[in-house]
């Protein structure tokens, strides 16, 4: 579900091709490095193939951070 989530907001005014979003190129350049710079629709999904134990981590850790954010901002409510 994290996937889609980030997916929904990375890609916004570009869901139909994400290769173009300015949001998910600049997290894709950051996260692999120069070769994920302006690629083009095949070579974004290959990205994104051969790397998705990397980025299922990361989404792992997207989630946990979503938690704790989450957690914190109840228990300052209830305080």
């Amino acid at each position: 579900m994290e996937a889609l989530r980030l997916y929904w907001i990375g890609a916004a005014g570009y869901r139909l091709r994400p290769w173009k979003s300015p949001y998910l190129l600049w997290r894709l350049e950051t996260f692999l490095g120069r070769e994920a710079a302006n690629p083009g629709p095949l070579q974004f999904l290959l990205l994104l193939w051969r790397e998705r134990a990397q980025l299922g981590s990361y989404l792992d850790w997207v989630a946990e951070r979503r938690a704790v954010q989450r957690s914190a901002g109840h228990r300052r409510i209830m305080n």
